[in-house]
């Protein structure tokens, strides 16, 4: 008779097998060996990685962008009575236009169930498997290898920090559309919002509200002077590329850095156009002056002090040179900035996620650590447990299954009770963290890391274990990881 011991373990007797191993926020972590030793010129972009801004800028960009849908789409003005929810979304989220449904999708393109969301509410699972068919949402479906959409794709991913209000503001309106019956189509509502978040920027209204009150919206603090400093005063070259305008960026910048900002640069490309600027080679570069007045003469040479616009990377490199993996660029936005430049120029990314020091604040959290220990015992207890055992048994492996899908589920909500966390979807990696591991050599939560490494540090990516390779890192099982003994099935006569 086949039959199998069930031994109860209780959580507080694994918790200090990984206690202790919390995590430093201001770590750079690397997805791919690199020395800092072989760079010589480091570049950036602007928003989100130089200048980091207050939640106040997302609660203006929603509601400027509410009222353009009042005023100039003729929405109702019911929608007046919505604010923008600071911790309702989180960024890598995917948008069905035809279906109106935010939601999470891991990196084998698998919806996570409790995060799809209709306005405000979610979906119910039921409702969710019925309408996919499951939870698989397949590739056609889906942007390409860039997160661009180029044949009618259904989905649309929001990867930009400054998405944040306009995830908000869909929901918002789907939610009011819903709460007073009226019947809409939810194609022209993605467009009408895409439009109104877009015209936010390009009308320059959030830039002139900045720059009236920049000690509102731009946070200060994260030691960009101090990065800036220690890498000029190093030797090396230095360029910035944003898509915002000079005006701006040259106000944010003497706040942050101070008047003499433009010393530290060797090149300063305002409204780049990004990422048609590291693709189409047709823009040349024009030259700007302080007071925004356009030069009409052919540029030769990309010199210090003075100010371009717009260009495109092929002229970049031919001007200065400055090729391969001896030019490292951050940015913030996985496709934006860094996926052109890691694949077809060879240059070194650095991603930087201001989201990661909260979420690893949490994760070092008692609370967390305690959740993540009992969640991996229960799986490995599961996995040898599963199989044969009498009934009795099974009962018991079947209270450890639901007790881990509930366990999962408290997972998620301490990071953001709708989506959880920004970087995993249950255990597998995120859609988001996918493009992460493969556009960005090095990712950190700010610049100010840079400030905790030598100049000639090497940086390492953890080598984990593939699957197959498993049984030889027995601290990867969930066995071995939290050194419980379990009793294997034996054949009795």
């Amino acid at each position: 008779m086949l039959f199998c011991t069930v031994i109860t373990y209780s959580p507080s007797s694994l918790i200090p097998v990984i206690s202790k191993n919390s995590v430093n926020p201001d770590t750079i972590f690397a997805n791919n060996e690199m020395s800092l030793g072989d760079i010589e010129i480091y570049g950036f972009d602007y928003d989100y990685t130089l200048a980091f801004y207050s939640r106040h800028l997302h609660t203006l960009i929603f509601n400027i962008a509410r009222d353009i849908l009042i005023q100039e789409h003729r929405y109702p003005e019911g929608l007046r009575e919505y604010e923008y929810i600071p911790n309702f979304v989180v960024r890598g989220l995917h948008y069905d236009v035809q279906k109106a449904l935010l939601m999470k999708i891991d990196a084998f393109h698998y919806i996570q169930l409790g995060t799809v969301y209709r306005g405000l509410h979610p979906v119910p699972d039921k409702e969710v498997i019925a309408m996919y068919d499951g939870c698989h949402v397949p590739l056609e479906n889906m942007s390409d290898f860039y997160g661009k959409s180029s044949h009618g794709h259904t989905m649309k991913q929001f990867m930009d920090i400054f998405s944040l209000p306009e995830m908000n503001l869909l929901c918002s309106v789907n939610d009011y559309f819903m709460k007073h019956n009226i019947d809409y189509e939810p194609v022209h509502l993605y467009k009408d919002v895409k439009e109104a978040i877009g015209d936010v920027h390009v009308k320059g209204i959030m830039y002139r509200a900045v720059e009236a009150d920049i000690e509102n919206y731009i946070s200060y603090g994260e030691q960009t002077h101090a990065v800036l400093k220690k890498l000029y005063e190093d030797g090396k070259k230095m360029f910035l590329i944003t898509n915002s305008p000079f005006d701006f960026v040259d106000r944010g910048m003497n706040y942050i850095v101070g008047k003499d900002w433009r010393d530290l640069f060797d090149i300063v490309i305002v409204q780049a156009d990004k990422p048609g600027f590291f693709n189409d080679r047709r823009k040349p570069f024009r030259r700007v002056t302080d007071k925004g007045v356009l030069h009409w003469d052919r540029i030769h040479k990309l010199e210090k002090g003075k100010i371009y616009k717009q260009g495109n990377l092929y002229e970049f490199l031919r001007l200065t040179g400055w090729r391969g993996s001896k030019v490292l660029y951050f940015g913030d936005h996985i496709y934006s900035d860094l996926a052109d430049l890691t694949l077809k120029h060879g240059w070194r990314t650095g991603a930087i996620i201001p989201e990661l020091r909260k979420e690893i604040k949490i994760m070092n959290t008692e609370e967390c650590v305690h959740l993540m220990t009992w969640l991996q015992g229960l799986t490995g207890l599961i996995e040898h447990m599963q199989v044969g055992g009498d009934p009795a048994s099974q009962a018991v492996v079947q209270e450890w299954i639901e007790e881990r899908e509930a366990m999962r589920s408290q997972t998620k909500d301490i990071f953001n009770g709708q989506f959880g966390s920004l970087f995993r979807t249950y255990h597998n990696p995120t859609y988001f963290s996918r493009r992460l591991s493969r556009f960005a050599d090095i990712y950190m939560a700010s610049l100010s890391c840079l400030l905790n490494y030598d100049f000639q540090h090497t940086f390492f990516p953890r080598r984990t274990p593939l699957q197959h390779e498993s049984p030889f890192w027995p601290e990867q099982t969930s066995a071995g990881a939290l050194k419980m003994p379990f009793i294997p099935l034996q054949n009795h006569n």
